[in-house]
């Protein structure tokens, strides 16, 4: 359902990263004072890409993986919807824990993980791609980006109070 969406609206996983890369490293900031609420968000945007990536369907796949090496484009509906799909969670969830590069790896290893069950598991129906984790790994560096961004505005507006104003 959520696939034909997007194929019948292409412009909202655009629409959709525009919004992430513009409001993430405000939210981010308002939520560096808040670690423990950003955790839980962390943990609440990790929902969508479980019920997304591991939810059965009705289709019936052959046990495998398909080896493919594209980068998304503004165009690529679902590349880019693998994109925005872990930007929220690896920002709140890097915010929370104050260590980017971290949860990057970890997300990068859960979806690897998430491709791999997929491979494994033909009655989920899902297909198992090498594009999907690409994807996936880029939306988490673009989040984990966006995180450091919003800690060093919030450690540059801890040492300077008044922004660099006397």
């Amino acid at each position: 359902m959520s696939t034909t969406i997007l194929v019948e609206h292409p412009w909202l996983t655009t629409v959709a990263l525009a919004a992430l890369v513009v409001l993430g490293p405000v939210v981010g900031h308002l939520l560096v004072a808040r670690p423990r609420l950003s955790g839980w968000l962390g943990v609440a945007a990790l929902l969508p890409i479980a019920v997304l990536t591991l939810a059965p369907t009705s289709r019936s796949l052959a046990v495998g993986c398909a080896i493919e090496w594209s980068l998304p484009t503004l165009g690529a509906v679902e590349l880019m919807a693998n994109v925005v799909l872990f930007v929220p969670a690896v920002l709140l969830l890097a915010v929370a824990t104050g260590r980017p590069v971290l949860v990057l790896l970890a997300a990068s290893l859960a979806s690897g993980l998430v491709e791999l069950v997929q491979a494994l598991v033909p009655a989920l129906g899902r297909s198992c791609s090498t594009n999907d984790w690409l994807s996936n790994t880029l939306g988490a560096a673009l989040g984990a980006a966006l995180a450091t961004l919003a800690l060093a505005v919030a450690r540059r507006s801890a040492r300077d109070p008044l922004g660099g104003r006397r």
